[in-house]
């Protein structure tokens, strides 16, 4: 059966069948080395006398099947920077069965410096670099993270059209097409859908595209973006905020527990998440950062962004915390989906979960 890179670590002393793509060559003479990496990892392949001559032939990219023995490598060799680094795999057998073309620019550095336009022109290419890929792995990390802190919670997940006859909130500009002849939008929100199946399934969750046609150049106005969202019924609002907060900490929690090795790469540090996360009304948010930041938005319906960056690091600072939820956002900012508070009505029953100084 054929092995992968990070099984090897289990595995000195067997002989292993490898496929994957060639990352790097390294010749010297009769000793030869280069990097296989496949689905698992990278894992350094030793090659000797004549097998070196062939992987000296090797090129970046290339698709390739090995057979070797796995060995431990001596203590001054070992690459602390991977996960396969105390080993590697003495080559006896390869077999090339693609042979790429030969690069228009370099894929086997740490970095990939590329102007933007050959970066998407290239992107099957590109996407496989070293610091491009680990991005997509902690995207589906979230996503697997989201969906079993939401069945934990009893949600059933459902599959919502992108298309609709109707736009589903106002304050947002939609996408227009033509629908055998009738006009319809790109669904900007799963947000109605939710609502129809809550009389079905009382709590559900889904992962959808929401459409916005805002032209934007930042990252907080994508046109198409990925909304995870849950709907529960029979909840009181503290009752809510605890899912709220339940779902987006276990879908941190568990993308930085799967890919810690990324984390590390990239420099992030470990969410710090403690077992109560600071609760404020939006009021209490901007007093703080009056008092302590020394700004004034006491007035505003909303925070800024600069508001929130500021209000994370107060949550890190005095209570250990990379996330906070703010709510009781005034009731004409968010009329449409929100309850008003029964205790003071001018203001709703909404929250935003703060991480690290970004809406989530």
């Amino acid at each position: 059966m054929r092995s992968t890179a990070l099984s090897c670590n289990e595995k000195i002393g067997e002989h292993v069948e490898l496929s994957g793509w060639v990352e790097r060559v390294r010749t010297h003479g009769k000793i030869s080395f280069f990097d296989l990496r496949d689905r698992s990892g990278t894992i350094q392949i030793a090659a000797f006398d004549d097998l070196a001559g062939k992987v000296a032939e090797l090129s970046i990219q290339d698709v390739v099947r090995i057979k070797g023995e796995v060995k431990a490598r001596s203590e001054k060799y070992i690459n602390p920077e991977i996960s396969t680094g105390k080993v590697e795999i003495k080559l006896e057998e390869l077999e090339v069965l693609v042979k790429a073309a030969e690069m228009q620019f370099d894929m086997g550095g740490k970095e990939l410096k590329l102007e933007l336009p050959t970066l998407l022109d290239f992107r099957s290419l590109t996407l496989r670099h070293q610091i491009i890929r680990p991005i997509f792995q902690i995207q589906s990390a979230i996503l697997e993270g989201f969906r079993k802190a939401s069945i934990e919670l009893e949600c059933e997940e459902i599959v919502v059209p992108e298309i609709a006859m109707e736009a589903t909130e106002g304050g947002a500009e939609v996408f227009k097409v033509s629908y055998y002849g009738h006009s319809a939008f790109m669904t900007q929100s799963p947000q109605l859908y939710k609502q129809m199946l809550v009389p079905v399934f009382e709590r559900v969750f889904t992962i959808a595209h929401a459409y916005r046609a805002e032209p934007s150049v930042t990252t907080r106005h994508l046109s198409v973006a990925t909304q995870l969202d849950c709907e529960f019924g029979f909840m009181e609002f503290p009752e809510l905020l605890d899912a709220l907060e339940s779902v987006g900490t276990k879908t941190v929690s568990y993308a930085a527990s799967k890919h810690p090795e990324i984390l590390k790469q990239f420099g992030v540090e470990t969410p710090k998440i403690p077992k109560k996360i600071p609760r404020l009304t939006l009021r209490e948010a901007q007093e703080i950062i009056f008092k302590e930041f020394g700004r004034d938005n006491r007035s505003e319906k909303d925070l800024n962004p600069q508001d929130e960056i500021d209000i994370c690091k107060w949550a890190l600072d005095k209570h250990g915390s990379d996330f906070v939820t703010i709510t009781h956002f005034p009731t004409k900012k968010r009329a449409f989906y929100t309850m008003p508070d029964p205790e003071n009505p001018e203001y709703s029953l909404s929250y935003d979960l703060l991480f690290r100084g970004v809406e989530i």
